[in-house]
């Protein structure tokens, strides 16, 4: 992944309410949510929701396809794994970590 397009996405995931769209549209799996629903989920006006899913999809971590009358958004699963490897590719000095817990932060190890 070259780094001007993960620059775009990390800055479209740098605002509250685009990143709450994205990680509500990762928990929707491949059926999506209409764009209408997010913005009720999210708390903000329908013409603002748009503006917001026109940068995640300019950078290129949603898709979108019409049913009907409404516009479906879906998150982009290949844009997420590429950003996800590109943000990990050194983890453990470039080596695969044997310990997948030793990755996640301490609050979380436990769980593991």
């Amino acid at each position: 992944m070259q780094a001007d397009i993960v620059i775009r996405a990390l800055g479209a995931l740098a605002q509250e309410h685009r990143l709450a769209a994205f990680r509500l549209l990762v928990q929707a799996g491949a059926e999506g949510i209409p764009a209408g629903v997010l913005a009720e989920r999210i708390g903000v006006p329908p013409s603002s929701m748009s503006f917001h899913l026109a940068q995640l999809a300019h950078a290129g971590l949603v898709t979108q396809r019409r049913e009907s009358r409404s516009i479906i958004y879906s998150a982009d699963y290949a844009a997420m794994s590429g950003l996800m490897a590109y943000l990990t590719e050194n983890c453990c000095g470039g080596v695969p970590c044997e310990d997948a817990a030793a990755c996640l932060p301490a609050t979380n190890r436990e769980t593991v």
